[in-house]
């Protein structure tokens, strides 16, 4: 799946089938907490966190280059730079 920007704010929702550690669902329960909420939220930051980390891993060549080329030559507009 390719994502250009990984906003899910306002994407529709779709039941899942999940199975949860039965007492920790018990105390989530009995706290009050919204359990399709929390893990909605988790499961998104767990996307975003392993899509960047693939996506570094993926382009971590054409990174390590950029830094080396930039080592050597300097910022391109560095002699613009007033500090």
């Amino acid at each position: 799946m390719e994502f250009c920007m990984l906003r899910f704010e306002d994407a529709p929702k779709k039941p899942a089938n999940l199975s949860l550690n039965a007492e920790v669902l018990a105390m989530a329960r009995e706290l009050g907490m919204n359990v399709s909420k929390t893990v909605d939220a988790l499961l998104t930051e767990e996307v975003k966190r392993q899509y960047w980390a693939r996506w570094q891993l993926q382009n971590q060549d054409a990174i390590a280059s950029y830094n080396a080329r930039i080592e050597q030559e300097g910022l391109p507009l560095d002699a613009f730079r007033s500090f």
